[in-house]
């Protein structure tokens, strides 16, 4: 292990965080609940990608999952009990989800999904809020909240963004669960490979995007790719030229083109 935790990460009794060689490895660990989110397992979600973002040993973000199941979605029970609350306790809890989606979305570093099983609502919001998601043939993916008179409504919003009108409609108003060659077909997946090779296949690719890319040009095309669907097209146009212009003067830049031009391989 790279780092030392803090007592608070000790603590975690859902989640784990482990860094190793520069890869933060955050993890889901409540097999026996299928992972289901709860407002606790979302508060050591947070506590866990704030020290990821923060850690000066991790350039890349892995979030994966013990047992069977990625995630099976919120607790059922937990929301039961939430519907004895009045609104505004419920607009807290749903407001602490929201965060902990905004968080992924805009989090400096790279953020991979490794889905080794099934990801259903909230679960599949998790895996498809991911920069890049491997996931197992065999996994299911699905928002299935229409089916309980709930609704898939903060992860509508990412996925807009994401697959489009068509496909989020599709998805959200069917609350059919899918194969995972027909979310990768969607694009709510990035790659697929076999369970037995599927840590090996996440672990190659963090190393790769560590070892090969500068860790400020990921950081500033990944804010920039979040920002720019909300801007109007003149708008966006000069934001670019703007982020572009900034890189220039970079010593990251400079560094990098520096050894392409000299044919010197650069360790980054």
């Amino acid at each position: 292990m790279d780092n030392l935790l803090t007592p608070e990460l000790e603590a975690l009794r859902y989640i784990r965080y482990e860094c190793q060689d520069r890869i933060g490895y955050i993890t889901l660990n409540r097999p026996d609940k299928r992972n289901a989110l709860s407002a606790d397992v979302v508060t050591e979600l947070k506590q866990a990608f704030d020290f990821a973002e923060d850690d000066e040993n991790c350039k890349v973000v892995v979030l994966r999952a013990a047992g069977e199941v990625f995630c099976a979605g919120a607790d059922l029970g937990y929301i039961q009990e939430l519907q004895g609350y009045g609104y505004t306790d419920n607009l807290e809890d749903s407001t602490h989800l929201m965060q902990l989606f905004h968080q992924i979305y805009t989090l400096k570093k790279i953020v991979i999904g490794e889905v080794q099983g099934h990801a259903l609502a909230g679960g599949c919001g998790l895996a498809a809020i991911c920069d890049i998601s491997f996931a197992v043939p065999e996994a299911k993916f699905g928002y299935t909240e229409v089916k309980i008179g709930f609704l898939p409504a903060i992860v509508s919003v990412f996925l807009l963004r994401k697959i489009g009108e068509a496909r989020t409609k599709q998805l959200l108003l069917s609350g059919d669960v899918v194969s995972a060659q027909a979310a990768l077909d969607m694009g709510l997946l990035t790659f697929l490979c076999p369970k037995e090779e599927l840590a090996d296949k996440v672990k190659a690719y963090a190393q790769r995007l560590c070892r090969e890319n500068s860790e400020q040009s990921m950081e500033v095309t990944k804010e920039m790719l979040a920002r720019l669907p909300e801007l109007p097209l003149e708008e966006a146009l000069r934001y670019a030229a703007q982020r572009n212009a900034e890189a220039r003067g970079s010593e990251d830049c400079r560094r990098g083109i520096s050894a392409f031009l000299n044919k010197e391989k650069i360790s980054w």
